[in-house]
């Protein structure tokens, strides 16, 4: 099911003779743009080591404060797809469309659209990685059914594809694995935010899994690693960009982080809420945002053709169940309980609910998502170290959202606890999280932008 990626490279047309590491380094600190052969020699010193990593390091920041070409994004992004194994999902006929979120406090997106996308007839192969800082992934939240698997070889991994549509599963570590180490580093010098390697990172990753097409999800604001507005939208252009400079259709959509999404935050919690969404339920800015995106994914994937079929497609899955029944498929092949997704309410829930009052009469003005995901993360909902055991039952629910008129006492949420030890600490956040004014400010768009 996997392919060599030797074959794929390019074979370059003279003789490459080897720059020194410090050459490389001075040459992007001056803002000189690299040639392919330099960015493949850079991957591979990358992979076996060679690069000292004190050398890597300047080298990342160099690109962080030169940046890239959309040229060498391209390089970039293509060399460290063939870094290591590429699927090959060619002998499944139906089109192969992947989403990607930049990540965001609430955001359950992913556990709807992908098999809401398996029943509209497109197979979504997702694999997922690391979220930053307190987000909690696709993965912990469906790692609250017992029993489900959340790690696959790449060959069960195309079959679970070609036998039922979909797989959720963790990014497998012979994909592109010269990102894994680039990814470490960035940690660790404080280059995360760049947007060339932000794109070569998740494209490298989402293109050696397989996919066609990829619709993208880059979030800005308070909730999201991307503070600045505009800087999003220019990581959406990049990307887009370069999925199309490598002959994959992709689209992006920018959407609003400064608030959570939906009305929940927490493992169990918010797989509950993606149930009653699959239900046709659930709150009206996640049934805006799956609606968008599943409408994005259909006509990318040629299932809908105009804009009205592919809403009336998406509709039509949300609420006759058949979308329901797919994510009922996923857990069941990858060893998860069933009943659990049939019966919500067996899920483990928290011993003690508690509100958090308002203190004072006002509208919600702003809400800080970072805030409410650092304190749902104190209750137990995220792991500190990879050992950790996450408590699923833990987080905030009915959170009230911007524009929303309260009065002194009334609950600005509900908090869903274990431990009055942790409690206390999560308070802190939970309170500083919100601003009251008394007048009603005017909610911030959900999508700001559409990038095809």
């Amino acid at each position: 099911m996997t392919s060599s990626t030797a074959a794929k490279r390019k074979i370059p047309t003279r003789r490459f003779i080897k720059p020194s590491f410090n050459f490389l380094i001075e040459k992007k600190r001056d803002g000189h743009e690299f040639t392919q052969e330099e960015i493949r020699y850079i991957v591979d010193s990358t992979l076996d080591g060679e690069m000292p990593k004190h050398q890597l390091a300047a080298l990342m920041m160099a690109i962080y404060f030169s940046n890239m070409s959309a040229q060498e994004t391209a390089d970039l992004t293509e060399e460290m797809m063939l870094s290591g194994e590429v699927i090959d999902l060619s002998h499944i006929a139906k089109p192969k469309i992947d989403k990607y979120s930049t990540g965001g406090v609430g955001d359950k997106t992913s556990l709807v659209l992908v098999p809401l996308a398996m029943a509209s007839g497109v197979v979504v192969p997702m694999m997922c990685g690391v979220e930053h800082d307190y987000i909690i992934n696709t993965l912990e939240k469906l790692s609250a059914v017992p029993g489900f698997k959340t790690h696959l070889t790449n060959e069960q991994f195309a079959a679970q594809l070609a036998r039922i549509g979909g797989a959720i599963i963790a990014q497998t570590e012979d994909l592109a694995p010269a990102d894994a180490k680039l990814y470490e580093l960035r940690k660790e010098t404080g280059t995360i935010p760049s947007l060339p390697l932000i794109t070569g990172s998740v494209l490298s990753r989402k293109l050696a899994e397989g996919s066609e097409g990829l619709v993208i999800d880059v979030k800005w604001g308070n909730g999201s690693f991307i503070k600045d507005l505009e800087q999003a939208k220019q990581l959406a252009r990049s990307m887009t960009r370069v999925g199309r400079s490598m002959k994959r259709r992709c689209v992006a959509l920018v959407t609003d982080m400064n608030q959570p999404l939906g009305d929940t935050v927490g493992t169990s919690l918010e797989l509950k809420e993606a149930i009653q969404l699959l239900k046709g339920e659930g709150p009206e800015d996640m049934k805006e945002l799956v609606l968008k995106l599943g409408m994005e994914i259909v006509r990318l994937a040629g299932v809908a053709g105009s804009t009205l079929s592919a809403k009336q497609t998406v509709q039509r899955h949300l609420t006759d169940g058949s979308a329901l029944e797919k994510l009922k498929d996923i857990i069941k092949a990858q060893g998860g309980d069933t009943a659990y997704i049939d019966h919500p309410e067996k899920f483990p829930a928290a011993r003690h609910i508690r509100k958090l009052p308002a203190p004072k009469r006002g509208y919600v003005h702003t809400i800080n998502a970072a805030m409410i995901a650092h304190g749902v993360h104190l209750l137990g909902a995220g792991k500190n170290a990879p050992g950790d055991k996450v408590d699923h039952s833990v987080g905030v629910s009915e959170i009230k959202k911007v524009g929303t008129q309260v009065k002194q006492g009334e609950p600005l949420m509900m908090i869903h606890y274990n431990d009055e030890a942790k409690l206390e600490g999560a308070l802190n956040y939970f309170k500083d999280a919100y601003r009251l004014a008394p007048k009603r400010p005017t909610p911030p768009p959900l999508i700001v932008e559409r990038v095809a």
